[in-house]
C-alpha cells in the first residue's frame, strides 16, 4: 500500500507518456516520409494526453508542486502561515470535490448518450472518466496533504514535502 501511496500517479503517468510520444512520433514518420496519416493517432494521443494531465494534477497535489502564490502566503506573519496554509490547502481540496461531483454528472450523461469518438469509435465515457478519476485522486491527495500540515502544525515541526 505504501508503494501506492507514494507512486500511484507515476504508475499511470509514465506509461501514458511514453505511448503518447510513440504515436506522436510514429505520425510524424507516416506523414513526412510515407505522405500518409493514421486516421486514429491524433484522437489517441489527444486522450492519452487528456488523461495525462489529470494524473498529473492529482500528482503534484501529492507533491505540494501544484500552483500557488507564496508572495502572499509570505505576507502573513510567521506564525500565521501554517494555518494560511491549510486554509489554501482546504480551498484547493473544496475545488477538487467540486470538478469531481461535477464529471460525475457529466460523465453519466455521457454513458447515457452513447456517444462515440469519431475516427476510433470508442465509447467517449472513457475520455470523460479522466476529470472525475484524475479528481477524486487529487481530492485524496489533498486530503492528505492537509492532515499532514496539521500533524506537523500540532508537532510544531516543519512541513515535510512528501
Amino acid at each position: 500500500m505504501k508503494f501506492l501511496n507514494e507512486h500511484l500517479e507515476e504508475f499511470f503517468i509514465i506509461p501514458l507518456m511514453f505511448l503518447m510520444s510513440i504515436i506522436i512520433f510514429i505520425q510524424v514518420i507516416m506523414r513526412y516520409v510515407f505522405q500518409s496519416s493514421l486516421v486514429w493517432s491524433e484522437e489517441l494521443a489527444r486522450y492519452l494526453f487528456i488523461w495525462l494531465v489529470y494524473f498529473a494534477v492529482s500528482h503534484t497535489a501529492r507533491r505540494e508542486k501544484h500552483i500557488r502564490i507564496d508572495a502572499a502566503i509570505n505576507l502573513y506573519p510567521k506564525k500565521l502561515r501554517p494555518y494560511v496554509e491549510i486554509l489554501s490547502e482546504l480551498i484547493v481540496l473544496a475545488f477538487a470535490i467540486f470538478i469531481a461531483t461535477t464529471a460525475v454528472t457529466v460523465y453519466h450523461k455521457i454513458t447515457w448518450s452513447g456517444q462515440l469518438s469519431p475516427a476510433m469509435r470508442i465509447p467517449m465515457q472513457f475520455v470523460y472518466a479522466a476529470p472525475l478519476i484524475g479528481f477524486i485522486l487529487t481530492a485524496i491527495r489533498q486530503a492528505q496533504c492537509i492532515l499532514r500540515r496539521i500533524k506537523a502544525l500540532k508537532n510544531h515541526e516543519e512541513v515535510a514535502e512528501a
